[in-house]
Formats: C-alpha cells, structure tokens, sequence
C-alpha cells in the first residue's frame, strides 16, 4: 500500500508545515503546484490507458470501443446512483463549514476533523488510485502520489482554521484506501487475471485520472464520481465482446 502510506504521510506532512509556517502559499505558488500536478495527472493516467492496449491495430480499435462505451454506461449507472450529487452535496457542506469556521471556536478541533476526512475520502482520485494500486499489486501507486501532494496542500491550509484535527484526517484515509487496495488485491485482481480483463479496467481507469487532470487544470468540468461505474462496466463489456 504504497501509495496510500503516501496519501497519509502528505496529509501529516503537510499538516505540520503548516503549524511551523503559518503563512499561506501566495498565488504564484498554488499556480506553480496546480500546473505541475495537473501534467503529472496527465502523464500517468495517459500512460496507463496506453499500456493497456495491445494487439493489431484493428485490435486496439476495439478495446477502445470498448473503453469508450464502458465509460458511457458507467456514467448512466452514476447519475441513476446519484454518485456526483452526492459528492457535490459533500463538497459544499464542507465548504460551508469552511467560510464559517473561526480559529477561536472551541469545536474546531473535531470539526476539523470531520471535514477534512470528508473531503479527502471523497475524492474519486483515491478511489481510482486504491484501485489501481490494488491491480498493479502496489506497482502503480502514482495517482496516490499526487494526491498525496494535493492533499498535502490542502491541509497546509487547513491548520490555521483547524488546527491539529486536520491531522488526524490521515487515519480514516489509510482505513479507507487501504481497504480498497487490499481487497481488490485479494479478490478482484485474481479473477481479473484469470480472465485477462485487468487492462480494462486500468484502460477506463487511466482516461479517468486524465480526466482528473482536466479537472484540476481547470480545462474542464468532468463529473468524475458519476464515471467510478466504468471501473465494473470495462471488465463485463470485455468479457461479453469475447
């Protein structure tokens, strides 16, 4: 679980920088960090989605047919779940709680808990990675790397309304990812293989990191969390176009 230790010690990291430093990273900082892990984001979900295709030309059409519609399917399997507006309605709780938090509350120590595990457990970018990283048997933990450093950044900023409950947020993102990775290591990536449908999965998964990447470069606005259905769409499509 490489890259989730990774998603923990950022948040831990970046959580005490920020009690040391007390000064917040000025815009050309945060403009520096957005473009670099916007182009990592790019690069490794690209990188990804190639190395899952293979075969004759006529071959690597098909999968990404495949691909393409796994990724149309899951996306109607999530609005009917309502995944991103769950996610969004997450998301703004949080901010909420943010614009009204004072450093002098006396709850912001468990506040700051609270909302940060929420918002760093929500992000599909750590369901994506645990999953990738439960596929590759810790081989490619990249996304959770950057979302370490994202992560990271965030509670950087978070300290100085929160405190030292930002921290302890690392721990229910070890349990959460952790979890995910372990068990699609353990039970999914087995049968997977025995099948040979790990490539699609890590073809969807890997155009859903880029498209992450769209997100945090502020090309785009994706609705990721509605798209998390491709990752089960890819493998059954694959198999039933066999």
């Amino acid at each position: 679980m490489i890259g989730t230790i990774l998603n923990a010690a950022g948040i831990l990291l970046g959580g005490l920088v920020g009690l040391a430093r007390r000064k917040p990273l000025g815009p050309a900082a945060e403009s520096y960090f957005k473009v670099v892990l916007g182009a990592m984001t790019v690069f490794y979900g690209l990188r990804l989605t190639w190395m899952s295709l293979s075969g004759s030309f006529f071959e690597v059409l098909k999968q990404l047919a495949i691909v393409i519609l796994a990724l149309g399917l899951g996306r109607l399997t999530g609005r009917a779940l309502h995944l991103q507006r769950m996610s969004n309605r997450l998301g703004q709780s949080a901010r909420d709680r943010i614009s009204s938090a004072r450093p002098d509350d006396a709850e912001r120590f468990s506040q700051g808990f609270k909302i940060c595990a929420a918002l760093f457990c929500a992000a599909p970018l750590g369901i994506l990675g645990a999953t990738q990283e439960g596929l590759s048997r810790s081989e490619y933990f990249y996304p959770l790397a950057i979302k370490a450093v994202m992560d990271g950044l965030a509670s950087m900023g978070f300290v100085s309304l929160f405190g030292r409950g930002v921290l302890l947020a690392a721990l229910p993102v070890l349990a959460l990812e952790g979890t995910i990775t372990l068990v699609v290591a353990r039970l999914f990536e087995p049968m997977l293989s025995a099948h040979n449908l790990v490539n699609s999965v890590n073809a969807v998964g890997g155009l859903l990191v880029f498209c992450v990447a769209l997100v945090i470069l502020g090309l785009k606005r994706i609705e990721i969390a509605d798209y998390l259905p491709s990752l089960l769409t890819a493998p059954l499509l694959t198999w039933c176009c066999r």
